[in-house]
């Protein structure tokens, strides 16, 4: 019998493997991404309360546009730093959640860095 090869799955073996290394503070968050067909989020997270302490996607009422692009993925990547500026967090663990540090992924932290979050 040949085992299919699910890509989800592997992503998620991914994302195991690399959350047994990282872990968010509330000086340092995770900022975590979900990537879905079509939408992307992001979470700043901190794992030692376990609570979330802002959170930005193209699901929010105030974004404009399509949310499965590159172009929607970096406004979301400066909206998180926004979210973040005002909480006063600067600096965090990034957490690509298993997916590969290319694309929607790469803007979303690009546009977070430019809007001046540190990782």
């Amino acid at each position: 019998m040949v085992k299919s090869f699910n890509s989800n799955e592997q992503r998620l073996k991914r994302h195991r493997r690399v959350r047994a290394k990282i872990s968010g503070t509330a000086q340092r968050p995770r900022l975590n991404v979900f990537r879905s067909n079509k939408h992307i989020y992001a979470q700043l997270i901190d794992d030692v309360n376990g609570v979330t302490l802002a959170s930005a996607s193209t699901m929010d009422k105030g974004f404009d546009g399509n949310g499965s692009n590159k172009e929607a993925a970096r406004k979301v990547g400066q909206a998180i730093a926004k979210a973040a500026a005002e909480k006063n967090i600067e600096v965090v663990v990034f957490d690509r959640g298993g997916y590969l540090y290319h694309g929607r992924v790469k803007e979303l932290a690009d546009g977070a860095r430019e809007s001046g979050l540190k990782f």
